[in-house]
């Protein structure tokens, strides 16, 4: 399973054998594949339930000037998710 998204100069290199000789497959996973008309309102709900704790997902709330910083320290593997506030 490929999750994420990759950037454009990133490639995958397998050896078909392996596959073959496995009974493997490859799948991808874009934004979970959700159905945003279907499943946003349905995590709504989780999360207004409290079912659903969004803010385990959240390191650091942070302003927009502040958002080449965070860019930054995601791409050293410091913070998991950066949300920006607005006043």
């Amino acid at each position: 399973m490929l999750v994420g998204v990759p950037t454009p100069e990133m490639e995958l290199n397998v050896p078909l054998l392996d596959v073959f000789g496995r009974g493997g497959k490859l799948k991808s996973s874009w934004y979970g594949d959700c159905l945003p008309e279907r499943d946003f309102p349905m995590l709504t709900e989780l999360y207004k339930q409290g079912r659903l704790p969004l803010e385990k997902f959240v390191s650091e709330r942070i302003t927009v000037d502040q958002v080449e910083e965070a860019f930054d320290k995601m791409g050293r593997g410091e913070v998991l998710r950066s949300v920006v506030e607005f006043s």
